[in-house]
C-alpha cells in the first residue's frame, strides 16, 4: 500500500523536526537539553545530550531518505520517543524550566504530547500496517 501524501508531508516534517532538535542538542538548545535530563540517570548529562542528539540527526536523516527501510525508522523513531519520556517526567516532577515551560500546567500539557510523537512517528511510517506476505 502507497502511503498518501499526508503521510509523506508528515514523515518528512518529523524528520526535519528531528534533525532540527538533534542541531539543537549539540549547538542552540545544549542548556535546555541538560535541564530535562533525569538527575537519577548514571550517566553524564552532558553525554546524554549529545547521544541522543546524534541520535535525532539519525533518525530524522533516515526518515527523510531511507524509503527502503521506512518501517524500520518508524520503529525505532517510536522507541526512542519513548526512551526519552523519563526525561519529561522528571522535568515535570522536578518543576525545572525549560523550553518555555515554566508552569507545572504547561509542563503537563506537554507530557501529553510524547504518544502523539509515538503514534506519529509509527503512522508517517507505515509502520502499524500488516506486511504483505508473498503467495
Amino acid at each position: 500500500m502507497q502511503a498518501s501524501f499526508i503521510q509523506h508531508a508528515a514523515r518528512v516534517l518529523l524528520g526535519i523536526f528531528l534533525l532540527l532538535a538533534g542541531i539543537g542538542h549539540l549547538t542552540w538548545a545544549r542548556g535546555e537539553f541538560l535541564a530535562q535530563v533525569p538527575k537519577w540517570l548514571p550517566l553524564e548529562p552532558d553525554l546524554v545530550v549529545v547521544v541522543s542528539g546524534f541520535i535525532e540527526i539519525g533518525l530524522g536523516l533516515a526518515l527523510l531518505l531511507m524509503k527502503a527501510r521506512r518501517r524500520q525508522v518508524g520503529w525505532a523513531a517510536a522507541i526512542f520517543f519513548l526512551l526519552i519520556f523519563p526525561g519529561n517526567i522528571s522535568q515535570y516532577l522536578n518543576k525545572i524550566d525549560a523550553f518555555g515551560l515554566n508552569t507545572d500546567s504547561t509542563r503537563l500539557i506537554r507530557l501529553f504530547f510524547q504518544p502523539v510523537l509515538i503514534i506519529w512517528a509509527l503512522w508517517c511510517t507505515g509502520a502499524l500496517r500488516k506486511k504483505k506476505t508473498s503467495s
